[in-house]
């Protein structure tokens, strides 16, 4: 090659660079990641644009429950550049346009993205890639995943506390690309679902039935509801033995129509273990709203 083309293609080099860059910043995968990349599934053979839209093609109603699976995440090794249509070994950079698939890239997840603005990083001992960065979460060998530092030293330990599904939409935990919150109680359930219980006023966790809120104020509405609220003559020496969700002692107490109060810890969030039927739950929802 002449020298002084050579030297010439040298100096092209960072325009030519700046032009790939350009050309794959513009928005490719789909609604869970940005990325430039296609995956091949290790399982079926079908193309996706990442292992959530395999999940939710291959595990819908339409699908034979015979046929529903989970993409082996690890197993991926096969992947198809969207820009020029490539299909490669799994890599960071396409072999042949030369396009980034992903400015985060992890090869032991198989993962791409673009949006660096999660921080994401690689959790050895879960396995998985997580987001909010690393200086920033701990991992509990008991619960087995990571959680927010905040909650180092005051979370209650529940063994493999995330290795189930979302006790509202059923959804699995422990890589859920949603939000999630670890109640008081110490059960994870997505942030979302939580809010969706409050706006039907629902104040228990789903899994123990424990307060996951301050429900002070609502127990005294109750105080005043029970007060004002005399039952007839044959019930007021009834007596009924209630289990209190939230301390979890038991206790003989008056009976009443509307709920049933702990003498330990003042707590309406209690259930009959003996005696007729009773809910407190239809009362607390008209005295939150």
């Amino acid at each position: 090659m002449d020298c002084a083309f050579e030297r010439q293609i040298i100096s092209q080099l960072p325009a030519i660079e700046e032009c790939i860059i350009k050309k794959g910043s513009q928005k490719y995968g789909c609604s869970h990641y940005q990325r430039k990349c296609k995956i091949v599934a290790p399982c079926c053979g079908q193309i996706f644009d990442c292992r959530h839209c395999h999940n939710d093609a291959k595990n819908s109603i339409e699908v034979d429950p015979h046929d529903r699976h989970d993409i082996p995440r690890h197993e991926i090794k096969r992947v198809i550049c969207s820009l020029c249509d490539t299909e490669q070994d799994v890599q960071q950079k396409c072999i042949n346009c030369g396009v980034c698939l992903g400015k985060y890239y992890c090869s032991i997840c198989k993962f791409f993205d673009d949006d660096v603005s999660k921080n994401q990083y690689h959790c050895q001992k879960c396995g998985i890639c997580r987001t909010g960065g690393k200086e920033n979460f701990f991992h509990c060998d008991r619960c087995e995943c990571c959680y927010s530092n905040i909650l180092k030293d005051s979370h209650i330990c529940i063994e493999r506390a995330m290795h189930h599904n979302c006790p509202i939409c059923f959804e699995y935990l422990f890589d859920t690309p949603r939000d999630t919150t670890v109640l008081p109680c110490g059960h994870t359930i997505h942030l979302d679902c939580v809010k969706e219980m409050e706006r039907h006023f629902q104040y228990s966790c789903p899994v123990c039935s424990k307060s996951y809120c301050d429900m002070s104020r609502v127990w005294e509405k109750l105080d005043q509801e029970v007060a004002s609220t005399p039952m007839p003559q044959i019930y007021q020496n009834k007596m009924v033995w209630i289990l209190c969700n939230d301390c979890g002692e038991t206790s003989e107490v008056n009976y009443h129509i509307l709920a049933h109060k702990c003498i330990n810890c003042n707590s309406y969030n209690t259930r009959q273990t003996r005696g007729g039927h009773t809910s407190c739950s239809s009362g607390i929802s008209e005295l939150v709203r």
